[in-house]
């Protein structure tokens, strides 16, 4: 199956960071007509100037303004759930406003766009929705509770939301980055890797969605070969794995990662 994009209507939020660009313009390429969210307006209008595109300025945190937004969409072909919040860090070091915003953005808006914008895909028999989820999604490591909650949640709805739809025409990806250079939560974090940790760029994740969404892929994975393996092995035996990520420093970028984001929670 190769879904041809031009002339389509896509929703994307989370347009205001460097992933969200990168996926915008990707999409652009392709032809799609864009409806773009996020909550700085100074970032959000230039680029959908630039791209010819819609822009609604929206604070997903707030369940009203998910609601607004989809009254205000209205149909689309395609939704890119692609906002998030940082949620790295020790779960003792959480506030409960902090766990309730993290799961708020990073997984309630995404499944609550889907629920009310899929019904208008379903009726004409074709759409597609993309989660930008993470490898954090697939294995969870110290630092990484919250993150991981919402990020193996949204996994879980979307291979069970792909079941519900299958044979409508709709398609459901869950896209998985590792780590991101040049942009996002973790370049902003200003955490420095061992030099055998592999990141991927903000281009490689918008490719990835164009991927997923022409060839109707349930699952893409966008990191280097030795974090894919990594990740598959973790889910093989995570005992082991988590012995072997503190051998290799995994609890220093942990808190070095919770700490470079604690002001975003």
């Amino acid at each position: 199956m190769n879904k041809h994009l031009a002339g389509r209507n896509a929703l994307l939020t989370g347009a205001t960071g460097g992933i969200g660009h990168a996926i915008a313009r990707a999409l652009h390429r392709r032809g799609v007509r864009l409806i773009l969210t996020g909550r700085r307006t100074d970032v959000l209008e230039p680029l959908a100037q630039e791209l010819g595109a819609r822009s609604f300025a929206v604070d997903l945190e707030q369940p009203a303004e998910v609601d607004r937004l989809i009254a205000e969409v209205g149909h689309v072909d395609l939704l890119v759930a692609n906002a998030a919040v940082p949620a790295s860090g020790p779960l003792l070091e959480y506030s409960d406003d902090q766990i309730d915003r993290a799961l708020q953005v990073n997984l309630r808006a995404p499944i609550m766009l889907a629920r009310h914008l899929a019904e208008s895909m379903v009726a004409q028999e074709w759409g597609h929705i993309v989660f930008i989820s993470s490898l954090s999604g697939k294995t969870g490591a110290a630092g990484s509770s919250i993150y991981s909650a919402t990020k193996f949640g949204l996994r879980g709805f979307g291979q069970g939301l792909r079941g519900d739809l299958h044979g409508s025409g709709v398609g459901v990806s869950v896209v998985f980055p590792g780590f991101i250079r040049d942009a996002g939560m973790f370049a902003e974090s200003g955490v420095d890797l061992p030099g055998f940790v592999g990141t991927s760029t903000p281009e490689q994740v918008a490719d990835g969605v164009v991927v997923a969404i022409e060839h109707d892929r349930g699952e893409l994975d966008v990191a280097p070969l030795g974090m894919k393996l990594g990740s598959r092995f973790s889910a093989i035996a995570p005992s082991v794995s988590a012995r072997l990520q503190r051998r290799l420093g995994g609890e220093r970028i942990a808190a070095e990662l919770g700490a470079g984001q604690a002001d975003k929670r």
